[in-house]
């Protein structure tokens, strides 16, 4: 168990203007015009497709980031917080509208709240960051993915009679093993709170 700092360290640069990050921004952008979408229009169709794009540059900024050798510390903020404001805010709209049950939206919530509160444990040990879980990703495309179908399940015909199932599979997948990782990562945490001595404060 490493005594301090990052658990994993990546090279990222300073830069600010590029490509990837640009991505990451529209993807922000795109909350306010999706819960517009959702909410005050009502349009299932055009909200799915404000989430196919966000998906698609989700995918895509990574991959530039990595063919372009554009990885920054910019980026690393922007990318999860955006993965973060959508499984979030995106399941708050479902429950307004009534898509999805209130316990289960109430659930995903819960997760994140209570997996912020490893952060002051970590701290204390000098440590920023837990390495990141393969089934943390997992959980992250589930839940990421089920949003799109969900919405596709609303629209009338045979799109939305298909579109349901394949939606709820994807979200009932994605609490489960979103929840699993946050017994994994505060299983991480009490052993680094158990192993690691505290943090000598400098001043």
């Amino acid at each position: 168990m490493p005594s301090g700092g990052h658990l994993e360290e990546v090279e990222r640069s300073d830069a600010i203007w590029t490509v990837p990050n640009a991505l990451s921004v529209l993807r922000l952008l795109l909350i306010p015009v999706f819960i517009w979408l959702l909410l005050v229009e009502e349009s299932a169709g055009w909200a799915f497709v404000v989430l196919f794009v966000s998906g698609w540059t989700d995918w895509l900024d990574g991959k530039l980031a990595r063919w372009l050798g554009q990885s920054s510390k910019l980026g690393a903020l922007l990318d999860p917080a955006a993965d973060r404001l959508y499984v979030i805010i995106i399941p708050i709209c479902f429950g307004i509208r009534e898509f999805v049950p209130w316990w289960l939206i109430g659930l995903i919530i819960a997760r994140d709240v209570l997996l912020f509160a490893t952060v002051p444990f970590l701290k204390s040990r000098g440590i920023t960051a837990l390495p990141t879980l393969y089934i943390g990703k997992a959980a992250t495309f589930a839940l990421m993915s089920s949003f799109p179908w969900l919405l596709a399940g609303q629209i009338d015909g045979v799109i939305g009679t298909i579109a349901f199932p394949f939606g709820w599979a994807f979200l009932l997948w994605g609490v489960g093993l979103y929840l699993w990782t946050l017994v994994l990562y505060w299983v991480q945490t009490i052993q680094v709170v158990r192993k690691v001595p505290l943090a000598s404060v400098t001043a």
